[in-house]
């Protein structure tokens, strides 16, 4: 850094304590899963650098889950005020939480576009399109349902899964049972390699 570039942020720093957002007045954003906020890291050197007692803190996030499937990752925004009292604002889980719990997958691909791990119906975004209509985040930029859809089907093709009209019972089980295939196929091929070079 500069002499002038450090004079300058002093200059900031020392005139204007209010001409910006400071630290202190920023939101903390996280995901947290349901029921498991611990004093450990992540978690507790973002609430420790701001003074709010993360015991606390911890016992207040997990009582609010209590009645949520643990594990859930939630979205949690917490406003910290200069008295080290706090807002916090739990949302709900992201939409690739929902994408691969409605495909019954555990994880996206690791190559998206290359290969599919699930597949939807555009039934099940709508789904989830009305639920995360309900978060507060979305209704205040007023995203409509169909524009909703529309970035869901982008989420769902970068988690690596196909997105159909309809989908049957048959038609999902199917797909499950090839990919199971695939996957112990390439497994075995990934065996195969390393016993050659040993």
């Amino acid at each position: 850094m500069s002499k002038a570039a450090r004079a300058v942020r002093a200059a900031r720093a020392g005139a204007g304590a209010g001409a910006g957002p400071g630290p202190e007045s920023r939101p903390l954003r996280a995901q947290i899963p349901a029921g498991g906020a611990a004093p450990g890291p992540p978690l507790g050197p973002l609430l420790g650098q701001r003074g709010v007692s993360i015991g606390a803190f911890c016992k207040d996030f997990n009582e609010r889950t209590r009645d949520i499937k643990p594990g859930v990752p939630l979205r949690v925004r917490l406003r910290v005020h200069p008295d080290r009292s706090y807002d916090l604002s739990i949302g709900p889980p992201p939409s690739s939480y929902f994408l691969k719990a409605v495909a019954g997958v555990e994880r996206g691909a690791t190559r998206p576009g290359h290969e599919e791990v699930g597949v939807v119906s555009l039934k099940h975004l709508y789904e989830v399109a009305l639920v995360k209509q309900q978060d507060p985040a979305v209704a205040l930029r007023g995203t409509s349902l169909p524009q909703l859809v529309t970035a869901l089907v982008g989420s769902a093709r970068s988690l690596g899964l196909r997105v159909v009209p309809r989908l049957t019972a048959e038609e999902c089980a199917e797909f499950q049972r090839q990919r199971q295939e695939q996957e112990a196929a390439a497994a075995q091929e990934e065996e195969e390699e390393g016993a050659k070079k040993k």
